[in-house]
């Protein structure tokens, strides 16, 4: 499923393990992100210079969970699909299982957190992911308001 859609990398020219949005591959990455899959999404801007330093972490972390689709969105490229997503610094990610956003929020830019994040969500069980979606009105709002399958759909 990722033919098409993959990152290439600028300096090695070797296939990265993420996906990169582009407006030219919205539909293919769409479609990727169908199913019952984990999708991890990492918020950034091409001008941030943690941004760039952590692309490389972000990629090791898509080599470590080959079961997950890992998407880079440029969120100034992609505007009209993140539209008024509240992001206040970088990187940001975004943690979702099929339709239920699991997290959303700045981290810091540690290979290892990240690792552990993904892994602690991906251990809880459909009726508890979707009993946390529901607890408190933060992450109520992360399910309106931040499902990635639903931004591409509309934007």
């Amino acid at each position: 499923m990722r033919t098409g859609a993959s990152a290439i990398c600028t300096e090695c020219h070797q296939d990265m393990p993420s996906l990169t949005l582009t407006t030219d591959n919205r539909a293919a990455i769409a479609a990727a992100l169908a199913g019952p899959r984990w999708i991890i999404a990492c918020l950034c801007a091409q001008w941030c210079g943690t941004c760039a330093s952590y692309r490389a972490t972000f990629e090791e972390l898509a080599a470590r969970h080959p079961d997950a689709v890992f998407v880079w969105i440029d969120i100034e490229d992609q505007s009209e699909v993140v539209g008024e997503l509240d992001i206040e610094n970088f990187p940001t990610l975004l943690i979702q299982q099929d339709d239920n956003v699991a997290f959303f929020g700045t981290v810091l830019p540690d290979g290892g957190l990240a690792h552990r994040m993904v892994q602690a969500q991906q251990a809880l069980t459909a009726a508890e992911l979707a009993a946390l979606s529901a607890s408190n009105e933060e992450r109520r709002g992360w399910q309106r308001d931040c499902n990635l399958r639903t931004m591409l759909a509309i934007g």
